[in-house]
């Protein structure tokens, strides 16, 4: 995001840093909190995951500490999506609330100063009080990117793309269609107390350019591990180890499924997050916070 135009809608709703700011002089605390979205990129290798955590190096604790700096006060963020160790994110979306006055383009200049090459905040703008990175989202999109080049993975690209065998596309495209859909998708999710594993699966497809071999994932939300388990069970098919009636009769379990290998990390990325006009912010992030389970059978159909 390029610095705004005078006039701009934007503009005016974003504060300016005053020269003194911007040389690194503390700026004077106004007397409103603004809340901002910033948009961030990241190569996930090099990183422990999204998540602050004591000792390790993950996109979190980098992030914060270099706004904190920037801002010379403590600076959390909430994020749309907590991605594990190794994967990236080209449209991970974060915010922060701060009285400290804010420029959005000269943040994003400032910030890749601060920030190491493998992370950026490549967007930064004001929003409503009632956004919320997490609870608002109403779509998160992945992509995992596999090749079956038969030397493996170009040397370029070999930090976010999986070598595979040959597979049958056709087939992986059959049995991805039978998970899409709101559904329990315990057999793919990582167990965690107390939350639920229900989900609106509403894309899953493949895509193919020469040897490079695409998924496009999108759903309301994931559980952990819920992408990469996907793509590991649906590939199983595709090198004709399984069957699209397999991947779809695991949606009948209650619980994570040891058939399912989960693909490798370094494929995925977090390509986008969707979130409502400004006016129904408030409405999403209510639907967000109650607990997902599925509709109970309706008792006058299917044989019931």
């Amino acid at each position: 995001m390029t610095d705004l135009p005078s006039g701009s809608a934007a503009a005016s709703a974003l504060v300016v840093v005053s020269a003194g700011a911007a040389a690194g002089v503390p700026a004077v605390d106004s007397p409103e909190t603004v809340r901002i979205r910033l948009d961030i990129a990241y190569d996930g290798t090099d990183f422990t995951g999204w998540a602050r955590q004591p000792g390790l190096r993950t996109v979190q604790g980098v992030l914060e500490e270099a706004l904190s700096k920037v801002y010379r006060e403590p600076v959390g963020l909430t994020v749309a999506g907590r991605t594990d160790a190794g994967v990236h994110a080209e449209g991970q979306v974060a915010h922060f609330d701060t009285a400290a006055e804010v420029d959005g383009g000269k943040l994003i200049h400032r910030m890749a100063r601060f920030l190491p090459k493998d992370v950026r905040i490549t967007a930064v703008r004001p929003v409503p009080p009632e956004f919320d990175a997490r609870f608002s989202a109403i779509r998160r999109h992945y992509r995992y990117r596999l090749t079956t080049a038969p030397y493996g993975a170009d040397p370029l690209m070999a930090r976010w793309v999986v070598p595979c065998r040959a597979v049958d596309v056709d087939a992986m495209r059959a049995a991805s269609r039978k998970l899409l859909g709101l559904h329990d998708f315990a057999a793919f999710c990582r167990r965690r107390e107390g939350a639920t594993t229900v989900r609106e699966l509403q894309r899953f497809d493949w895509e193919r350019a020469g040897d490079l071999l695409s998924a496009h994932v999108s759903a309301d939300a994931f559980c952990w591990s819920m992408v990469r388990s996907l793509v590991g069970a649906v590939l199983a098919v595709g090198e004709g180890r399984r069957t699209p009636e397999w991947v779809g009769g695991l949606l009948a379990e209650s619980s994570r499924s040891s058939a399912v290998t989960v693909a490798p990390a370094h494929g995925l990325s977090l390509v986008a997050v969707d979130y409502p006009a400004d006016a129904a912010l408030a409405a999403r992030n209510a639907e967000t916070r109650e607990v997902r389970s599925l509709p109970a059978p309706d008792p006058g159909c299917c044989g019931g």
